[in-house]
């Protein structure tokens, strides 16, 4: 019989960086999991990723106090902000350009996230990752 799911509990972690501090403790804690086997299981699976990166993480709580999760790439915005070599977006995106990417870069991040992302073909995507640059305040260069 499969176990009965409590809830999903999702978080945003540096890659290698799960620690029983905020967000990772109390998120966990409260509803009884363990926290250091969740941060070591988690460090682990990361350890080849750029350190640092935020890594979105979906933990499903079981109704015995076990778990298990799914990890996922960076968020678009961290690719792009990369691609732009920009520390962040703009905070009046419209009336003020913050940086420039490029079409070619554009595709290279859509093909990478194409797994994460709610497109069906790579043209999709790309205008997925287009609006996203274009949110943050960043131009879109051919």
């Amino acid at each position: 019989m499969a176990k009965e799911i409590k809830e999903f509990i999702k978080l945003q972690i540096p890659a290698g960086g799960a620690n029983p501090s905020p967000p990772v403790g109390p998120a966990l804690g409260q509803r009884g999991l363990n926290i250091m086997d969740f941060c070591k299981a988690f460090n682990e699976k990361t350890k080849n990723l750029e350190k640092g990166a935020p890594i979105p993480v979906v933990i499903t709580a079981y109704k015995d106090k076990t778990f298990n999760f799914v990890t996922k790439l960076p968020p678009v915005s961290h690719y792009l902000k990369k691609a732009a070599k920009i520390k962040k977006g703009n905070s009046t995106p419209g009336r003020t350009m913050e940086g420039k990417v490029t079409m070619a870069d554009v595709k290279k991040i859509a093909k990478e996230k194409m797994v994460d992302l709610n497109a069906i073909d790579l043209e999709g995507a790309a205008n997925t990752v287009k609006g996203s640059a274009r949110s943050m305040g960043m131009e879109v260069v051919e």
